[in-house]
């Protein structure tokens, strides 16, 4: 469809092919360019069924909207249409094979972006078909990507498939929050109904594509929601109660403690404006005990460089070696993981990865799995420090499930030793190559406010522990006679523990600030109202210091966000990267090399497809597990030995 009339040309040429050169002449509207474009749409509409009516693409088509404009009233073809056997590409792509132009768009994908190459055409001519040669899914974490790049309906959403058009629903623009990438995604809506959430277009940090999971997960927010604050019964049932006596209930408790006696534990899903609320409540209280999970990442919050991505997510494309250290971007952040297999094909990024042998879907040096390598690529004594000091721009990537070890701040220091000991810092360059791949949107926005994941070794036995919406935690992280009290969206593991329920909002119930892993701040936007009386989490917060006697000094989103500049004016910047001061980590020197657990550097994520409270909830993500044989259940191995 891109031919041109040439001047001086006996036939039409296409565009794509042909090298602009002096003097060339070019008209793109002739009308002998209509009649041979409208030839190339008449092959392509000669096999294609007249499915308009009944396919899923309508209304989104190109072919529909090119066919508009070229194609004839009526076909000169009468021979019968060919048919094809659908495809089994899994459980989140359906197929409809007789629809396919062979424009192989999902092949390039497949191999350029997702790294897969098991998609390919068999056949020739008539009897072309696209296909994976033997029986077998798309084993990708990208695999949703193919019905956005498929031109006609051979290849749509399978969730979505048959339950609405796309002039039924509204469109209101977001960020994702299952990864800490921060996506920026479409929502797309019909009356008070997630219908499908679609990836936008934001070069700077997931071009054009979005990870299964952050597309398909969301049904997740429509099972096992907490609609009523409930309390915890003698024989461990719950029963109902209203807002006034789950308050009441919570302020007696908190006016019958000391501070050094309350602890709080900040969710994966935390926004900003809940965060600074609990912060601001607590300390009310003289109460300073934030993140008080065992398995925290050993972060310290005085430094925004020891904590973010300071290459940014565009400085893969750039650096000309990457160490990945405990981390699987390829399960941590697919779209991530896809910019790094761009910058090796197109780039030629060399890789090296220290931690399990996982496929990336790129070719890596493995450089063991032992954290003793670590030391001694700080001290010179590995091979991989002659290809560092001779990179012109190097960088690192640790995950921060790696920073939960016993040993984590260990971890830490050492990289950072790394850092400032090699290319990684380069002032005279202009370069920061020292980078944390966050797991958890809430992570770098409660760094930000200047809540420390590391514990206080000197507080007491907490007796009232908020959980504002954290899932993935422990036994071990919350005592047995402590009073708990959680704040979140789901009945999963922080509701397990809870003698207080609080139901709160989701990412889409809310208007609220995320910053993600290379310190962009974010906001997110309400489109559906949350689910019975759950009211968003600072508005709740908000209401507590009410009735405990604490009034915080805030009663709209703007009040709040001027308390948020107070303690963080970067975080009114939104789209935007605050420069941090470069280099400067506070490192402190290692005492010995015992510091460092020479325990293995593992794999932290065993079911992509189910992380946290919302995936484990959806029932699409729990196909995905079944479709691809994950058998495991847990959200992450554990990191100790």
């Amino acid at each position: 469809m891109c031919l041109v009339e040439v001047e001086k040309s006996p036939k039409p040429i296409a565009s794509c092919a042909m090298q602009v050169m002096p003097g060339m002449r070019v008209n793109t509207k002739s009308e002998k360019t209509r009649i041979a474009r409208g030839g190339v749409m008449e092959f392509l509409l000669a096999n294609h069924p007249l499915d308009c009516p009944i396919c899923d693409q309508g209304g989104e088509c190109d072919l529909q909207d090119i066919s508009q404009v070229y194609g004839y009233r009526q076909g000169r073809y009468m021979e019968y249409k060919r048919a094809v056997e659908n495809k089994n590409l899994g459980p989140l792509v359906q197929t409809w094979m007789n629809r396919c132009i062979h424009c192989t768009r999902c092949i390039r994908f497949a191999r350029e972006i997702a790294g897969v190459y098991n998609l390919g055409a068999t056949g020739r001519g008539k009897s072309t078909e696209i296909g994976t040669y033997i029986e077998s899914m798309i084993t990708s974490e990208l695999s949703g990507n193919l019905p956005d790049v498929c031109p006609v309906g051979a290849l749509v959403n399978g969730p979505y498939a048959f339950t609405s058009r796309p002039w039924e629903l509204k469109n209101y623009n977001s960020v994702d929050v299952m990864d800490g990438l921060g996506s920026a995604i479409q929502i797309d809506t019909r009356g008070t109904e997630i219908m499908r959430i679609l990836p936008r277009v934001h070069e700077e940090i997931n071009e054009e594509w979005l990870g299964d999971k952050s597309r398909h997960a969301f049904d997740g927010l429509k099972f096992q929601r907490l609609t009523t604050p409930l309390q915890r019964a003698p024989d461990n049932t719950f029963k109902e109660l209203s807002w006034q006596e789950a308050l009441e209930k919570v302020a007696k408790e908190l006016n019958s403690v000391s501070g050094d006696e309350i602890s709080a534990i900040i969710g994966e899903f935390a926004d900003v404006e809940s965060i600074v609320a609990l912060k601001d409540l607590l300390n009310r209280f003289d109460c300073d005990n934030f993140e008080i999970r065992t398995d925290a990442p050993k972060f310290n919050a005085d430094f925004r460089s020891s904590y973010i991505m300071n290459s940014r997510i565009t400085g893969v494309e750039e650096a000309d070696l990457l160490l990945l250290v405990g981390t699987n971007p390829k399960y941590e952040s697919p779209v991530f993981n896809s910019r790094i297999l761009k910058a090796v094909n197109q780039g030629g990024l060399k890789v090296a990865l220290l931690g399990s042998a996982v496929d990336l879907t790129y070719k890596y040096t493995h450089l063991g799995n032992s954290a003793s390598t670590l030391l001694e690529i700080a001290e010179g004594r590995h091979p991989f420090c002659e290809k560092l000091a001779n990179a012109k721009l190097p960088m690192v990537i640790v995950g921060s499930k790696t920073l939960e070890r016993p040993d984590g701040r260990a971890v830490l220091e050492t990289l950072r030793t790394i850092a400032q000991n090699s290319p990684i810092i380069n002032k005279e360059a202009g370069w920061n190559g020292f980078n944390v791949l966050h797991n958890d949107a809430a992570r770098v926005g409660a760094l930000d406010i200047g809540i420390s994941s590391i514990p206080n070794p000197n507080a007491k036995k907490p007796k009232i522990v908020f959980i504002l919406g954290a899932d993935n935690i422990r036994t071990e992280d919350i005592p047995e006679d402590a009073f708990v009290v959680y704040l979140g969206t789901h009945g999963d593991n922080g509701a397990y523990f809870a003698d207080i329920v609080l139901p709160g909002a989701a990412y889409t119930e809310k208007t609220v600030t995320y910053v993600n892993t290379e310190g962009r701040v974010q906001m997110s936007k309400m489109v559906v109202p949350p689910p019975g009386q759950a009211r968003n989490d600072w508005e709740i917060i908000r209401a507590l210091s009410e009735e405990a006697g604490q009034s915080l000094p805030y009663d709209t989103i703007e009040e709040i966000r001027y308390r948020i500049a107070e303690l963080a004016p970067h975080l009114l910047k939104y789209d935007y990267i605050e420069p941090t001061v470069f280099g400067e980590y506070g490192v402190r020197a290692l005492k010995n090399s015992e510091e460092l657990n020479l325990t293995p550097l593992v794999d932290h994520i065993d079911n992509y497809y189910q992380t946290d409270a919302i995936s484990r909830s959806s029932v699409t993500m729990a196909k995905c597990s079944t479709a691809f044989n994950i058998h495991k259940f847990s959200n992450f191995k554990s990191s100790t030995p």
